[in-house]
């Protein structure tokens, strides 16, 4: 009787049946050597010609799908782990076309267009294995801590985000409407329903012309929202102790993987995230660095100002980030809270020179929030969100991270090869 196993498995029990892609075929005259692959590894299957034996392989192609049933023997002389798979049975299940489209030299573009035969490499497995544990370690944390998970409708009214533009969609509800930036009204809704601790984790849609190695015109959010917030420190202390928490988790579980597989560590905190104010920020970067905008920017940070960001933050406090807060109104949403000073009480965070959340505590009093909503000429457009608040609203924050993004960083990737199928302005297939 045999047992089908992966392949991790199938040195505990002979004999076994093991299915997987051929990935190396070497043909001699009495014997073929392949080498099959699964999710779980790979082996080595040695075939002896003996008579008609095996005379399906005489077909068989770099790609194709084989199911193999035979006897795992150690053979020390197997560069693979030190062992073999004899078989007595071999089945093609599926027939790949010859030559591949892809190869080890292939750049990205073409990696992409050909996706389903990319994800078959050990990175990229290991890529998603990382981020399913990524996404479910997080929310987890945030389960035993009585989050609710909702699952908001990406169809939505009006435009959810300030500063970036949206996908319309016209003649269906014979209105407008509109693909959702963010679950951010939704989230607040909740919070106005009592639920008190939300989490959501959903695709995002940024109508974005960006073309950069960080910008998707869709990714995956994952964000959270929650009461019993002051101001905006309460909500960075728990985005900082769910990162710690999930950056330990990951060095445990996968640490050493990805440093052999990527080159590069997984960085556990030490210590509290380092925050600064914008203009004390620019003050350091303009000192060390010689670094500065037009005085109508220090508002906000670009993208090569978060570069310098990372410097500073690994020189002055010896850690890979940092929280900003201090931004001006105008490059805020309207639903952010504002404190004595009049600023926005938001921030954002800064890991490894690039931007990986925007959070604050938001305005939970109806006739503020209208107000604010009416300075940036929106109260019309977002009348029904403003009704969440009409009827009694806790104080809340909340913040939202871009797990595509939070990937990339860990593993010194681009947007486009961390997404499962990377979407911009030109692509929209496969």
């Amino acid at each position: 009787m045999s047992y089908f196993v992966n392949i991790k498995d199938a040195q505990q029990k002979t004999p076994v049946t093991l299915q997987g892609f051929v990935t190396s075929i070497r043909d001699k005259a009495n014997i073929t050597f392949l080498i099959i692959k699964d999710i779980t590894g790979q082996i080595q299957v040695t075939a002896k010609k003996e008579g008609n034996s095996f005379a399906c392989l005489s077909d068989l192609t770099i790609g194709s799908v084989i199911t193999v049933t035979g006897t795992i023997v150690k053979n020390e002389s197997v560069k693979l782990n030190g062992v073999e798979l004899i078989p007595t049975e071999i089945v093609i299940e599926s027939l790949a076309a010859s030559p591949l489209p892809l190869d080890t030299t292939s750049l990205i573009d073409q990696r992409i267009n050909y996706r389903w035969i990319d994800l078959r490499s050990e990175k990229n497995q290991l890529l998603f294995k990382v981020q399913t544990f990524i996404t479910n370690t997080m929310k987890q944390y945030l389960l035993e801590k009585g989050f609710i998970e909702i699952h908001p409708p990406e169809l939505i009214a009006a435009a959810s985000e300030s500063g970036s533009e949206v996908f319309e969609i016209s003649n269906y509800f014979g209105k407008k409407a509109y693909l959702a930036q963010s679950p951010q009204f939704y989230k607040q809704m909740a919070i106005a329903g009592g639920f008190e601790k939300v989490v959501v984790v959903g695709p995002v849609f940024r109508a974005e012309e960006s073309r950069t190695s960080k910008h998707a015109t869709e990714f995956t959010g994952f964000d959270l929202e929650f009461n019993n917030v002051q101001n905006c420190y309460d909500v960075m202390k728990v985005e900082e102790e769910m990162l710690t928490h999930m950056l330990k988790k990951v060095a445990e579980a996968y640490g050493e993987d990805i440093n052999r597989v990527f080159g590069i560590p997984v960085v556990v905190p030490q210590q509290a995230f380092p925050i600064m104010k914008l203009a004390d920020v620019y003050k350091e970067l303009k000192s060390r660095y010689n670094y500065s905008v037009a005085p109508e920017e220090e508002g906000d940070i670009n993208a090569e100002g978060e570069k310098f960001v990372f410097r500073l933050a690994k020189e002055k406090f010896d850690s890979e980030f940092m929280f900003i807060v201090g931004y001006s109104k105008e490059n805020r949403p309207f639903y952010h809270a504002r404190n004595s000073a009049g600023e926005p009480d938001g921030f954002d965070l800064i890991w490894r020179g690039v931007e990986i959340t925007s959070g604050a505590h938001r305005e939970n009093r109806y006739e503020v929030l209208k107000a604010q909503a009416e300075e940036k000429g929106l109260a019309k457009d977002v009348e029904f969100y403003l009704n969440f608040f009409k009827y009694g609203c806790p104080p809340h924050g909340g913040f939202g991270i871009g797990l595509d993004r939070l990937t990339m960083l860990l593993l010194g990737l681009t947007i486009k090869e961390v997404q499962f199928v990377y979407r911009n302005p030109e692509r929209l297939t496969p």
